[in-house]
């Protein structure tokens, strides 16, 4: 009977130990919106020495049981920009636009845009700053197929129904819709010569904005940029793009 009781008290206490280590961490938003930043800050740290770029520019998170990824570089290794908004985008060797196949993208371009593009919450987690959740934001790569078309987020004209039809002085404003740091960031880009929207991606790189460069805390446009439906938070959260420029043209 000893025995019995032995083993229900071991199995219990595996179990619980367990439960504690599935716990995931829950976010408390904190007062001071520079200790949010710190923790943005961080967390991009951690991210880009965790993740790296595949054969065609994908972000992949380094394997701990497989060894082909050994000899890949970590993001953090890369020859990464920061611009004064915290905003860090990466060239991928190779993958830009040559020469005589390149144009410049403006401000208010309307872009094609093959993209790949998540938002996560940083937070404090026993300890460490690190992301707790990633939330899809756009992914035309395995949903569509094809670039997107003049995404909101980049640029959105101040005669757009969206701004004329609000309805509050908030979405009112261009800021409501557009991720500051991603349209900063992009402009260091060339777009490809209007590659057809069939053709094979090859990612250019990466841009990873921090919530001080998105929305931080403002109002902004709380619908999914791809079919205007889901409704998703953009609070506190960073986001990463992993795109392609396949082309740009002047807005008329």
């Amino acid at each position: 009977m000893k025995k019995i009781f032995l083993y229900i008290l071991a199995g219990s206490l595996c179990f619980s130990a367990c439960k504690k280590d599935d716990n995931v961490a829950t976010y408390v938003e904190p007062e001071d919106i520079a200790t949010q930043n710190s923790y943005d800050d961080l967390a991009i740290k951690k991210f880009m020495d965790e993740n790296y770029l595949d054969a065609q520019g994908n972000i992949k998170a380094f394997s701990a049981t497989d060894t082909s990824d050994d000899n890949e570089k970590k993001l953090s290794d890369l020859d990464y920009k920061t611009l004064p908004s915290g905003t860090i985008y990466i060239m991928r060797t190779g993958a830009q636009p040559s020469p005589t196949d390149e144009q410049t993208i403006g401000s208010t371009d309307i872009i094609r845009v093959m993209m790949n593009a998540t938002t996560y919450l940083a937070a404090n987690n026993d300890g460490q700053a690190t992301f707790i959740t990633a939330t899809p934001f756009m992914n035309t790569i395995s949903g569509t197929g094809v670039p997107a078309i003049d995404p909101k987020y980049y640029y959105i004209s101040p005669t757009d129904p969206l701004i004329k039809n609000a309805t509050t002085a908030a979405a009112q404003q261009p800021s409501y819709y557009m991720i500051e740091g991603f349209s900063e960031a992009l402009q260091k880009f060339k777009a490809f010569n209007n590659l057809g929207s069939e053709a094979p991606y090859n990612l250019q790189g990466v841009i990873i904005v921090p919530s001080r460069a998105a929305f931080a805390r403002d109002p902004y446009y709380p619908y999914n940029y791809m079919n205007y439906s889901s409704v998703i938070s953009l609070r506190n959260k960073t986001f990463v793009f992993n795109f392609q420029v396949y082309g740009r043209s002047a807005r008329p």
